[in-house]
């Protein structure tokens, strides 16, 4: 008699078969970009689809982004939340991770740790439908759109490679935003990076933030980028672990490689890479405008330009 996971593996198994009876495996050698943009700000942009090193401040193919993106241990993959075309991206590196047999883990920031219970027994679920899938993961299709999350997470379902939530809840959130300080291991920022947080909170609530407010939201910024690090553990053997998150997470001067580094004594940051998917701006083509720079580490190992998706001043609009 079979139990309730060996049916599962067994239907997925003949369904594995029935697909490749369809359409036959290619094994994808480099990283498949996508073939057309869904979004239509500036597509014509000269920026559009480049890729910049900022090691080497060039632009490089998607042959050498390949090649780069397989000798990193941790892949933390950014994002504009609501640009489908920087998911399409996502899923080309999940894909090609996944065909070099590289993918050991992804960590989603869209996910915080309440539901990690239902990703630990989601391998015991037979699912017919990516509608399924998100009705048992219990989605918060208010915070994070579905149709842009549902394929990563289905792919890595498929192939059965585990996966983690980020996120604090909520309730985390509102204790730590309470709190005076946050315990010392958060603490892996020096002083001139924490005073860059403060800038950019500021900057991101568009000047309309009490500046009291100012250290409760560091914090909260802080503990994301820790508890989104403590979910990321050390990959085995050649493997790799990946993170879907925004691009100030992503980033590697301010974000979740700090705590990846405190946390795993013998990793570096050469470790890690970091790759920013930015939207370009209409009469900006200088590449290292948008690097974000801030002291002597780049925001990003690399950046993919993209079309943008809206060109709305979200600060005009809150201050109406």
């Amino acid at each position: 008699m079979l139990n309730g996971r060996e049916w599962v593996e067994q239907i997925k198994a003949l369904m594995l078969i029935v697909l490749i009876s369809i359409f036959p495996i290619t094994t994808r050698a480099q990283l498949i970009a996508p073939s057309e943009w869904e979004s239509e700000l500036y597509s014509d942009h000269n920026l559009v689809g480049m890729i910049w090193s900022s090691a080497t401040n060039i632009f490089i193919s998607k042959e050498q982004l390949s090649r780069d993106v397989l000798s990193a241990k941790y892949l933390i993959l950014g994002e504009k939340h609501d640009n489908p075309d920087h998911h399409l991206v996502q899923l080309g590196f999940i894909n090609y991770l996944l065909d070099n047999n590289k993918l050991e883990q992804i960590t989603f920031e869209m996910m915080d740790g309440s539901s990690q219970s239902l990703l630990d027994a989601i391998q015991n679920e037979q699912f017919s439908s990516l509608d399924e899938l998100r009705n048992y993961l219990e989605w918060d299709e208010v915070g994070w759109d579905w149709d842009f999350y549902g394929p990563l997470l289905n792919a890595a379902y498929i192939e059965n490679i585990p996966m983690a939530a980020g996120n604090i809840t909520n309730e985390e959130m509102l204790e730590v935003y309470g709190f005076d300080s946050l315990p010392n291991e958060y603490n892996v920022l020096d002083d001139a990076t924490m005073e860059q947080l403060f800038v950019d909170i500021d900057e991101s609530h568009c000047g309309l933030l009490p500046e009291s407010q100012f250290p409760a939201m560091v914090r909260v910024q802080q503990a994301r980028d820790y508890s989104m690090a403590s979910s990321m553990p050390e990959p085995e053997d050649e493997g790799a672990v990946v993170l879907i998150t925004g691009n100030y997470h992503a980033r590697k001067d301010l974000g979740v490689a700090n705590y990846l580094v405190s946390k795993h004594h013998n990793l570096s940051m050469g470790d890690i890479v970091s790759i920013g998917l930015i939207e370009v701006q209409e009469s900006e083509e200088n590449p290292e405008f948008y690097l974000q720079k801030y002291g002597d580490v780049a925001a990003y190992d690399y950046i993919w330009f993209t079309p943008a998706i809206s060109e709305e001043d979200y600060c005009a609009t809150l201050r109406q």
